[in-house]
Formats: structure tokens, C-alpha cells, sequence
């Protein structure tokens, strides 16, 4: 792909925003970078950007800024329907995302995870189960290395393990993983795909350049997964903790086992598995489909997963105080996700619920509510559609804000009991990110345990 004096305006100044207009600027493109944000906002960005050269638009887009580019590429966070990317198609203008344009310059060998829940722990751990079969692993996209800043360290044997969001998947044309994985399909993101059928057709774009000599990984135990195995052209690999499928990872008498034309081997015991919860198991087994289909061994396998520490904001143990465990799920940023944390613990749960909506019902958490959750403190815009739907199941506490409602949490819970962020939400109303929003929580909890050992 030739770059040199094209005209490529970039749309999006997130990390995969910077890191694009920097790669194509090195590449002889002359860039410019459009951001709707003020300029205030984006101090830290922009000094970069200028020292190389490239121009900087803020605080909304130009009409004129989208005319006569060769090339636009767009931030995940920006929506394609949006006004002036609709008008650029019209035009003609060619519009990518940046997985694309990585993909254009990285070499073949392309692991692609997504989902709606998972996608990062089990991007992490496949990296590392690749790497103990001693093939050259990188790791990025949506996990926070742009997938475009692993260009220069990439080689031609070199395996690069992507996490791909829906977001970044609506923007591709030619992006073609050896091996994609779907962990599930729940409710997400509705807020911008609208329909849970366009969420659907979004998430499984990421087969759609594969070929009979790729492979896709599916769940088994996944309705939705299930339904889209017929619009891959590549061997489908099955995963699944509830039953044995032809070929694919199975639990079997407590064991992890890998089926495929070889026959059947034994990879590890379920114990064995570090991660906390059923979801975790089954991402463990979707990661252990992406080693046992790159030829690594079941012992090395077993040993990169053995070896596994949890992701940070993902169930992340932060400390126990006066008896009182405390668990930062920050990444729960839908209800699913939430879910998935409840069934973790076995009850005692002190909740953390809020932040920005994702047009999302939280009804369905009632049930593992009244089971489990002694009270829920709700935080951020989203509290009273949260209080609205579940005021029938638990006792709730109008906290308002993160450390009213650790604060309030820690004075109320019980040695025994569980403090959890898992917040069913975005974080973008009172934090930058939810890893912005996993790190504050942490520090409050640190704090607190400081205050305690030295009252």
C-alpha cells in the first residue's frame, strides 16, 4: 500500500488515532486530524502531532476538511453513520478504520478475538499460550496497543493477537485473521448499533474475508454463535463447558480436552484453570483452541495457562479489609458482563451499578440480585433507569458517585461479605475510561485499607 504524498485525513483522537497519523505520516502521507473534541481536551495529544508535521483539527469536523482525501481513516469511537463519513462514501472517498490499515502492513499470521464479553482476558492468555509454543507473539488492538504500533516490530513468522471490537469490525474491507474467535454474542452497544441484529452482523464481520484454509472458534453453548457458523468459509472450531462437539475443546470428567482429524488429546484439568468463574472457563477453553490450532503442545498449553494471572479490571482481587474482599470488574461495562461477575461469588455481594447507559435492560440482573447481593449503590447517569428496574429486587443505595459508594459499601458490608465494581455500564459520564474508572476504584480501595491499618 502506497502512502507516500497521499492526502489522508484521520478522524478520532484516541490512542489508535495518534498512532495511525503518526505510522502514515512516517510513510510519506500528508495527514491531517479532525477530533470533535475542544482543543483542551486533547492537550496531550496535539503537541506530538504538530512537532511532525501533521495538521490538527479540533472541536468538530470542517465540511471541507473530508473533501479531496485519498484515504480516511476512523477511530472506533467515532460512528460510521455519522454525517461527514456519510457524505465522504458519497463522494467516494475511501473510508477505513485503523485494524484495517494495520492489517494492510502486518503479516498473515492473524489471531482475531471478539465478543461481547471476554475478548481481553482471553486475547491476553492466547498471546501467551502462543508464545509457550515458541512462535514470535505480539498482542494488541482493542486491549490498548493500536494494532497499527505493532507494524514495526512485526516479522513475516511473527503470530499478532488482536482484540476486535464491533466498533472497529464496521470499518473493515480486506481484514482477513488466519484464526477468529467469538466468545458470545450478548446485548451491547445498543446505544449505537441500535438493533441487536446490526450488533450481530457487526461482530461477525470478522470472518467474512476468511477462507476454507483458515479457521473460525466458536461457542458451542452460544445460540447466537451457534446461528452465524454458517456464514464462515473457514473449518469451524467448537468450544464448549456443557457438551462434546466433533471437533473443538470439551470438559469431560473435569478435563479440558482438544478434538480434531489428529484424534483427541487431554490438555489440562478444569482445577487447574487460575480464573475465577464459568465465563473464564470458557474463555480459557476458546484460548486453548487457538494454541492446540496453531500446533502448540498440550504441555505448554497447560503450562501458559497454569501460569495466567488475571487481567487487570477483570475480577481483579484489590484487597481485603476487616474481613471484607474487594474485586475491581470495571471492564463490566455491560449487563452481561455484570452477570457474569455475580455468579462468580456466592452471595454476600455489596454492588456497584452506573455509569453510562448502553440502551441496556437492567431487569435481567433481578434474579442473581435477590440471590445473591445483599445491596446495590448506584453511580453516575444511568442510576435512575437502574433503580427503576431493579427496586423490586434489592435494597439500593442512590450513592451518586464511586466513593460515595465505596465509602458507604465499606461502612455497611461484613467480614465475609464482598465489595464488586462490576457496573453494568459505561464509564464516559464520570471517568475517561473504564480503566480510568478501574484504577480510581483501586486507589479509593488502598486508601481505605491504609486509613484502617492507621486509623
Amino acid at each position: 500500500m502506497d502512502l507516500n504524498n497521499k492526502r489522508v485525513l484521520v478522524v478520532g483522537l484516541g490512542k489508535s488515532g495518534v498512532a495511525s497519523a503518526l505510522f502514515l505520516q512516517a510513510r510519506g502521507a500528508r495527514v491531517t486530524v479532525s477530533d470533535a473534541k475542544p482543543q483542551d481536551q486533547l492537550g496531550h495529544e496535539i503537541p506530538v502531532l504538530l512537532d511532525h508535521g501533521i495538521a490538527v483539527e479540533t472541536g468538530g469536523h470542517g465540511e471541507r476538511t473530508f473533501r479531496g482525501q485519498d484515504l480516511i481513516v476512523v477511530s472506533p469511537g467515532v460512528p460510521v453513520d455519522s454525517a461527514p463519513l456519510v457524505q465522504a462514501r458519497a463522494l467516494g472517498e475511501s473510508v477505513i478504520g485503523e485494524i484495517e490499515l494495520a492489517s494492510r502492513f502486518l503479516p498473515k499470521n492473524i489471531v482475531a478475538i471478539t465478543g461481547s464479553n471476554g475478548k481481553t482476558t482471553t486475547t491476553a492468555l492466547a498471546g501467551e499460550i502462543v508464545a509457550a509454543g515458541g512462535f514470535p507473539a505480539l498482542v494488541g488492538g482493542n486491549i490498548g496497543t493500536p494494532a497499527i504500533s505493532l507494524v514495526e516490530r512485526a516479522t513475516a513468522e511473527t503470530v499478532v493477537v488482536l482484540e476486535v471490537s464491533s466498533f472497529q469490525l464496521e470499518t473493515i474491507q480486506t481484514f482477513r485473521p488466519k484464526i477468529s474467535v467469538l466468545l458470545n454474542i450478548t446485548p451491547d452497544h445498543l446505544d449505537r448499533h441500535r438493533t441487536f441484529a446490526a450488533y450481530t452482523d457487526a461482530k461477525a464481520r470478522i470472518f467474512e474475508n476468511q477462507q476454507a484454509d483458515d479457521f473460525t472458534v466458536l461457542n458451542a453453548d452460544d445460540p447466537t454463535c451457534v446461528g452465524l457458523a454458517s456464514r464462515t468459509r473457514a473449518q469451524v472450531c467448537w468450544f464448549s463447558r456443557k457438551q462434546e462437539g466433533k471437533e473443538g475443546a470439551y470438559v469431560r470428567d473435569g478435563r479440558v480436552l482438544f478434538r480434531d482429524a489428529k484424534g483427541q488429546r487431554e490438555i489440562m484439568l478444569v482445577s487447574e484453570i487460575p480464573l475465577k468463574g464459568a465465563h473464564n472457563l470458557e474463555n480459557s477453553m476458546a484460548a486453548i483452541c487457538v494454541g492446540a490450532l496453531m500446533g502448540c503442545e498440550a504441555q505448554g498449553i497447560r503450562k501458559a495457562v497454569q501460569d495466567f494471572k488475571a487481567v487487570e479490571h477483570r475480577l481483579e482481587y484489590v484487597a481485603t479489609i476487616r474481613g471484607v474482599e474487594y474485586y475491581n470488574d470495571s471492564k463490566a461495562t455491560n449487563v452481561d458482563a455484570t452477570i457474569k461477575a455475580l455468579e462468580s461469588f456466592r452471595g454476600n455481594i455489596h454492588l456497584i451499578l452506573g455509569g453510562k447507559d448502553k440502551d441496556s435492560d437492567y431487569s435481567l440482573l433481578n434474579d442473581l440480585l435477590r440471590q445473591r447481593v445483599k445491596r446495590v449503590y448506584t453511580i453516575g447517569a444511568a442510576a435512575g433507569k437502574i433503580e427503576s428496574q431493579i427496586q423490586t429486587a434489592v435494597e439500593i443505595d442512590h450513592a451518586g458517585t464511586l466513593e460515595t459508594a465505596l465509602k458507604h459499601a465499606a461502612a455497611t458490608a461484613e467480614a465475609g461479605d464482598i465489595v464488586l465494581l462490576a457496573p453494568a455500564c459505561a464509564s464516559f459520564d464520570q471517568f475517561q475510561n473504564y480503566e480510568h474508572r478501574g484504577r480510581a476504584f483501586k486507589e479509593m480501595v488502598q486508601r481505605l485499607a491504609a486509613e484502617t491499618r492507621n486509623p
